[in-house]
């Protein structure tokens, strides 16, 4: 037989029927590898895992999978296009930026050893909202923009294209990260904030040497998110980590929470303090068993420990709100935010002025 790799990662074998029961075999070892995994607990893994066709047969089904395939894959294709198309497919190529390699990510991470990542620290309030939309901030979110790093080290390479050198990636910006937050002054860590790190950042000796630094109360006021593809890449270092760093007063926040896997993963089994939950239009659109499986997972989790993130529009807010979710994070909330920053700022001008008059 002979396999074919696609781009999104699926694979085609295809084979003579002579070799049946060995692909078989083979499929189910490989399936049996996953048996445990709590992403595809939900999934039917008997036609979700493994498809099977018969060329002979099923030819037409085939053809209609593979031109599927082939309408769905934005890359630019050539032969019969317009000049306003290429240069459209060029423009969002240049926009999508080229995928990143371990030769590229080599030179990131020695650029940024030497880079200035202070002007591109930002903040993101997660906060509690009234019904009339008033923000109430619960804790403040410190991180490094990844969209101005791309613009200043390499506007066009797309620093997200793999997942896995990515989140190599994220391991030196940590150790940047806890660097910037030890010689920050005073009013930056000020109240209760989050930042991001890896597993295996809070098992360095970087780590150590910030943690040294901190004292005891202002570790209870720290917050350290981790994404959930980080934890479930080794549960024992993770189980590891958390205990540790609780021990000493951080709490921990499980950040990258999906509508799709919300209800596989519990925040008391893993020992968690708090979660995020990924914002997603879908989730008002799949209907009453969402909605129900959602509000199971706010009562299971607590409303004030599940924190609603992405939230980029008002919908977010009040779907949020009627799911029983108290708190909110995104760039909506900021406007919020920022909305009464101004109305505070006004009142505050005209009281000046009733005074003088």
């Amino acid at each position: 037989g002979q396999m074919f790799v696609l781009r999104n990662a699926d694979l085609f074998f295809i084979y003579k029927d002579g070799a049946q029961n060995a692909v078989e075999v083979e499929v189910n070892k490989v399936r049996f590898l996953f048996s445990d995994d709590p992403l595809l607990s939900e999934a039917d893994t008997a036609d979700g895992f493994a498809k099977w066709y018969d060329v002979e047969r099923d030819f037409p089904t085939i053809l209609h999978v593979v031109q599927g395939l082939v309408e769905t894959d934005d890359t630019p294709r050539h032969g019969g296009r317009s000049s306003m198309d290429t240069r459209a497919m060029l423009k969002a190529k240049q926009e999508r930026g080229e995928p990143l390699t371990p030769d590229i990510l080599s030179r990131i991470e020695s650029a940024l050893q030497r880079a200035d990542l202070s002007n591109l620290m930002r903040r993101q309030f997660a906060c509690s909202l009234t019904r009339k939309l008033v923000p109430n901030p619960a804790f403040s979110e410190l991180f490094i923009s990844i969209d101005d790093l791309r613009e200043t080290l390499l506007p066009g390479v797309n620093l997200k294209s793999n997942r896995w050198l990515f989140q190599h990636m994220t391991e030196t910006l940590d150790r940047r990260m806890l660097s910037l937050l030890s010689k920050a002054d005073p009013g930056t860590l000020s109240g209760q904030i989050s930042f991001n790190l890896n597993v295996a950042t809070l098992l360095s000796n970087e780590f150590l040497a910030f943690d040294d630094n901190i004292t005891a109360g202002r570790r209870g006021a720290m917050i350290i998110e981790l994404q959930a593809v980080d934890i479930f890449s080794d549960l024992g270092a993770f189980a590891f980590a958390r205990e540790f760093v609780q021990e000493k007063g951080y709490r921990v926040c499980l950040d990258g929470l999906t509508h799709i896997t919300m209800g596989m993963l519990h925040r008391d089994r893993l020992g968690l303090d708090l979660v995020k939950l990924l914002w997603d239009p879908e989730m008002v659109d799949a209907g009453e068993v969402m909605h129900r499986r959602i509000r199971e997972v706010v009562e299971r989790t607590g409303p004030t420990r599940l924190v609603l993130c992405r939230v980029d529009t008002r919908e977010a807010v009040d779907f949020g709100q009627a799911m029983g979710l108290v708190l909110f994070q995104g760039r909506y909330v900021e406007q919020l935010i920022a909305e009464d920053n101004r109305r505070r700022e006004l009142l505050r001008l005209k009281r000046r002025i009733e005074r003088s008059t």
